[in-house]
């Protein structure tokens, strides 16, 4: 196994951007906002060669006294305590601007109690960002850490230092199989705010790895986590958790404003989306849109209808009744997406999620063999021929499949713009038909067959 490295530290002395400086991008959320970053966030980096996960966490808050019971931070609290306890070395990051304080100095004895201050913790006096202020650095040897090293997180400064204090703590490298990116398959989780995004992922790896609570907005970051499952042995899953999108008109918060950005990129780097809708109150403009949003960018679907323990309870409420809502409010998705009613809280269907999502997967991978598809294509046209252009025939001459992930067609012809919206419409049922493509979106191109001796053009769609 990699070893681990946690960033641990009071609110807002600046762990993420320290994150993003180890891992080489933004990945994790930068605010001058306190208690921005509330699960533990993961990430790959390398040193020399070497890589490690870097854990990320939100602010530690020391003094379970000063935090009101049942309150959110308490729950980061046990988060930041989780990772502290899995850590091989703890980057435990302090604020030169602020000086050496209470919850430093708890945040250090919690260090020694544990047994991680035995050469395992490095303190990182952050915003130090030049000489003259490595003297303010001074007063952070009483915390009894070593080593101390200053750096600027936000411009590098004291970096290669940090690095090398850092490496020279890690564990022997043990003899480490090779990674196999191609076992490892990538599931976003998406959905509106406090639909249970959070609570399905804590199912599915079986333990509380991500905050859990019931105020909308407790994810911001997308979160990864990796899960193995015992049933499939070499397959490794990486379950994306991402913040909860709002409607564009109400989001009023430049800080909510690039968590949405970050799902959507979230949505970009994986295979397959799970976008949970609420079946107690229905399906709404926002589910369509962030259904569009995953069509867009050419990801996989599962729909995932939660709190169905919930629903059972409501006579007027059933599958028929929710069926009819997805096929009006979602009709772009509902004839080719699978879904599946569960309960992210009791674990209703929640053991049919990973099959489900190997399936959809199959086919978002699937390549048909081109003479396979050229019969279909002849067959298809024979039974229904495209519409002429000016009492000319329309001809589609040959097909081929150029690309997977999202199964993408190009079809030849020698009038492609004359190939309408319902045509093509036509022509991806019956590839479905014909082929299956459960729960991914297909890509369909038309293009101008060259003439014999005609210059290549990029005509058609």
């Amino acid at each position: 196994m990699l070893p681990v490295v946690a960033i641990v530290g009071r609110p807002n002395v600046g762990k993420s951007t320290l994150f993003n400086r180890m891992v080489g991008q933004r990945k994790a959320l930068v605010h001058d906002r306190p208690g921005v970053t509330r699960d533990r966030l993961t990430a790959r980096a390398e040193w020399e060669g070497r890589e490690i996960v870097l854990v990320d966490t939100g602010g530690f808050e020391p003094d379970l006294a000063a935090l009101p019971e049942g309150d959110l931070f308490r729950v980061v609290r046990e988060q930041a305590a989780a990772a502290m306890a899995e850590a091989d070395v703890v980057i435990l990051v302090v604020d030169r601007q602020a000086g050496l304080t209470p919850a430093d100095r708890l945040t250090a004895d919690i260090l020694r109690r544990s047994g991680r201050a035995d050469g395992r913790v490095v303190v990182a006096v952050n915003k130090c960002d030049g000489p003259r202020h490595d003297l303010d650095a001074v007063e952070f040897h009483e915390l009894g850490l070593e080593p101390l090293i200053t750096i600027s997180a936000e411009h590098g400064r004291g970096m290669l230092e940090l690095w090398e204090a850092v490496g020279e703590r890690l564990p022997p490298p043990a003899d480490e199989p090779e990674d196999d990116d191609a076992a490892e398959l990538r599931i976003a989780i998406i959905g509106k705010p406090n639909i249970g995004k959070s609570t399905l992922a804590n199912r599915l790896l079986g333990e509380e790895r991500l905050a859990v609570h019931d105020m909308p907005g407790t994810t911001m970051d997308a979160v990864d986590v990796i899960l193995e499952d015992p049933e499939r042995p070499g397959r490794r899953y990486r379950l994306v958790d991402t913040a909860g999108v709002r409607r564009k008109t109400r989001i009023d918060d430049d800080l909510e404003t690039r968590a949405t950005l970050h799902a959507i990129r979230t949505i970009e780097r994986c295979h397959v989306t799970l976008l949970m809708l609420d079946g107690e109150r229905g399906v709404t403009n926002q589910d369509a849109r962030l259904a569009s949003l995953v069509v867009d960018r050419g990801r996989a679907l599962v729909l995932l209808v939660n709190r169905w323990d919930r629903v059972r309870e409501d006579p007027e409420r059933n599958v028929r009744v929710v069926e009819d809502e997805i096929r009006r409010e979602l009709p772009h998705v509902a004839a080719w997406a699978p879904r599946l009613y569960i309960s992210a809280l009791t674990g209703k269907g929640c053991h049919r999620i990973l099959p489900l999502v190997e399936q959809v997967f199959a086919e978002f991978d699937r390549r048909v063999p081109t003479g396979e598809l050229n019969r279909f294509l002849e067959a298809a046209v024979a039974a229904s021929p495209p519409p002429q252009k000016h009492h000319h025939r329309v001809r589609l001459n040959y097909a081929t499949q150029p690309r997977v992930r999202p199964p993408t067609f190009v079809i030849w012809s020698n009038s492609p713009d004359a190939i309408k919206a319902p045509y093509r419409r036509y022509l991806e049922n019956r590839l479905r038909e014909a082929f299956g493509f459960q729960g991914t979106p297909i890509r369909l191109h038309l293009r101008r067959k060259r003439k014999p001796g005609e210059p290549r053009s990029e005509g058609g769609a």
